[in-house]
């Protein structure tokens, strides 16, 4: 059978759904961002459709035009990388078209933890952290910036200034007191 017929890797299908099923909304929720995150998102997906596909799509069609396509490594890789941009693309383009951006610093109630705030917190052993909370797309821990749609930042979510709450973590139950919050 012409190889042109035939899939070139039995997990293509599973790698796509992996991909798409990244990180999901909940069922009817809305996909909130900060202006951060949108502008993040946008800027990615300008330079995947401006500069990084154009240029892969020229390499394959170099690699194409140097015949045999069964063996040769830049057209395979490249029509490859090229599924996954694609992949990529459409998913950036989703998440955009359904992004409702929160401006933190246009929230009036600053008083209460809502969506976009940096709340600052105090565990049992006096160790402090601050977190903000943004939308799934733009969730980094490491970096101090949690989703939404998390334990912490649900079981924060409306506290108040000397608020303790209550979350399952992880490592088991663990409590926090709110000692301040920020709009930025």
């Amino acid at each position: 059978m012409n190889k042109a017929f035939v899939r070139e890797n039995d997990n293509d299908s599973a790698e796509e759904e992996d991909f798409e099923a990244a990180p999901s909304l909940p069922q009817g929720a809305k996909n909130y961002m900060t202006a951060r995150g949108h502008a993040l998102l946008k800027a990615e997906l300008a330079q995947l459709v401006k500069s990084e596909r154009p240029a892969l799509v020229q390499t394959v069609a170099w690699a194409a035009a140097n015949g045999d396509r069964s063996e040769n490594g830049d057209y395979i890789y490249g029509k490859k990388r090229l599924r996954e941009i694609d992949r990529r693309i459409r998913f950036l383009m989703k998440r955009l078209e359904s992004a409702e951006v929160v401006r933190p610093e246009d929230q009036e109630n600053t008083e209460q933890v809502f969506f976009g705030a940096t709340v600052t917190v105090c565990d049992a052993d006096g160790g402090e952290a601050a977190y903000q909370i943004v939308g799934i797309d733009e969730a980094a821990a490491g970096e101090g910036r949690i989703s939404w749609i998390s334990p912490l930042a649900r079981a924060l979510l409306k506290a108040r200034i000397g608020d303790a709450v209550r979350f399952a973590s992880p490592s088991g139950p663990r409590e926090l007191e709110i000692i301040d919050i920020r709009y930025l």
